[in-house]
């Protein structure tokens, strides 16, 4: 559970999270919180891992999964901590892993009401259209943050997760399907933040598109061989 100055939800995430699901590990890494985010989450009973500063959502993952990688953990499932993700979608996420290495929730496949407008909706149609073309299945939501990894996703994003503004989601895609694991969606409902700032305003929307498409490009651009497990190419 990457989190960024979430002090006013995230203990209350992870209080929901261990009702709906009570036998699994929550590790909330801190990404940098000027605020009391950490002090929230381990009174909640989350391990908690604090970085030095803040590294996005990126970072934040990427510790995660390097902690499931050296503490055995076969499965991983990331999760919002401002609250906009029902953990009671997880079982179905997690069921799909059965035939696939990474699965979406997906915000716009018939769940719930979300919308998106403006420029974010355009390149989130956009990125979709590509991105199933590239993984081969169909995608509707590219850019959801609520997605669990299987033992192939979880060994590949340990070592070459991307660090970047959406890497964490367009990125990994893009690896993930150069690496030949097989991706699928469910689809979910994504429901108010519970508190925290918005990361979206409509300036930030007005550049959206452009970054999306920039993280996309030096996605694509990289050779294959540079996401190989275990070793350089």
């Amino acid at each position: 559970m990457p989190a960024f100055n979430e002090e006013a939800s995230v203990g209350a995430v992870v209080r929901e999270v261990f009702a709906a699901l009570p036998d699994v590990t929550i590790l909330v890494v801190d990404d940098g919180s000027a605020d009391t985010t950490a002090e929230e989450a381990a009174a909640a009973g989350a391990l908690v891992a604090i970085l030095p500063f803040n590294l996005g959502v990126g970072g934040a993952m990427r510790t995660g999964f390097r902690y499931a990688i050296e503490n055995d953990f076969s499965n991983v499932v990331q999760i919002d901590s401002d609250g906009q993700h029902d953990p009671l979608g997880v079982p179905a996420l997690l069921a799909e892993l059965a035939t696939a290495d990474l699965v979406l929730g997906a915000r716009f496949a018939g769940a719930g009401d979300y919308r998106a407008t403006g420029p974010r909706q355009w390149a989130m149609v956009a990125l979709a259209s590509i991105l199933s073309r590239t993984s081969r299945t169909r995608l509707t939501d590219t850019t959801s943050g609520f997605r669990a990894s299987g033992p192939r996703a979880v060994a590949l994003f340990a070592e070459h997760y991307p660090a970047e503004y959406l890497g964490d989601t367009i990125e990994a895609l893009v690896i993930a399907s150069r690496s030949g694991l097989v991706i699928r969606q469910v689809p979910v409902a994504m429901r108010q933040r519970a508190g925290g700032v918005p990361s979206h305003n409509p300036f930030r929307a007005a550049a959206y598109l452009a970054r999306a498409g920039l993280a996309l490009v030096f996605a694509m651009i990289r050779p294959p061989s540079t996401y190989r497990v275990g070793g350089s190419a």
